[in-house]
């Protein structure tokens, strides 16, 4: 099979499937096959420029891939796969008005999957009455660790959030053991601070509950579909990685009705 990246494969395609489909290009002579693709691929580098003629485009060619295209999803990502060519393309598909295609099926993607995640398995962290995010993470990734700094920052300034976490044990060696060290303490938010401050105790808690939480956090992790760390669902939207502007963001949507409620009642 044959991984196929380039964007401009994707239009190609929709040349060559013309070809396949249109009683206009059958091929009478084997004589006239170069000519017909010929005009075929000029019609279709003609049509790519009228489409999208925000782009310029260096050069234009008959992509390897040929057939039916399919969509595809792995690990929450969109794939396209032509099974006549075996061909997979790590691609983004835009509509002539420049509508992302490829991230709207991602978005559609996550919304399902987050049906999977049941809140209150989640290690909470944070006053029950503030903001609430999802929090997939993971000890020992250091933007998870700058992402924690980030939080008690923003608590600092009066602008607490609830985390539900869900730990991603699957991408550093110790992360596992960390994360059962941090679900067998008496008290595990202190644990989960220390933790994520780089502190390593001499011996790290196990016990069978943990243990199972760990587990049990990795068969979400890989049926949710997340691939790195940290990953947040804010506002029902999927954040992958430490994004602090849509972090900010979401903050002020939701310190605005807070600040009008304390200006009300200061008025009374």
């Amino acid at each position: 099979m044959t991984v196929t990246s380039h964007p401009l494969s994707l239009f190609a395609l929709l040349a060559g499937a013309a070809l396949a489909v249109s009683p206009s290009l059958a091929i009478a002579d084997p004589a006239d096959e170069a000519a017909i693709l010929r005009a075929a691929a000029s019609e279709a580098e003609a049509k790519l420029h009228q489409t999208f003629t925000n782009l310029q485009f260096e050069d234009f060619a008959v992509a390897p891939v040929t057939g039916q295209l399919y969509q595809a999803s792995a690990r929450g990502r969109i794939i396209y796969y032509a099974p006549q060519s075996e061909h997979l393309l790590f691609a983004t598909v835009y509509d002539r008005n420049g509508v992302n295609l490829t991230a709207l099926a991602q978005e559609q993607g996550a919304t399902r999957r987050l049906k999977a995640i049941d809140p209150a398995k989640a290690l909470a962290i944070g006053p029950a009455d503030a903001p609430t995010v999802i929090e997939f993470t993971d000890p020992d990734c250091p933007y998870c660790q700058a992402l924690d700094r980030f939080w008690s920052a923003k608590a600092a300034e009066g602008k607490p959030v609830r985390r539900l976490i869900f730990f991603v044990s699957g991408i550093h060696p110790t992360a596992a053991a960390k994360a059962e060290h941090i679900l067998c303490s008496t008290d595990r938010e202190a644990a989960f601070r220390a933790a994520y401050s780089g502190q390593t105790p001499p011996v790290l808690r196990q016990c069978a509950q943990g243990r199972a939480k760990v587990a049990e956090d990795a068969e979400l992790v890989a049926k949710v579909g997340v691939s790195g760390t940290p990953t947040l669902i804010a506002d029902a939207k999927l954040i992958s990685g430490f994004q602090q502007a849509e972090l900010d963001a979401f903050l002020h949507r939701h310190a605005k009705p807070a600040l009008a409620k304390a200006v009300s009642d200061a008025r009374r």
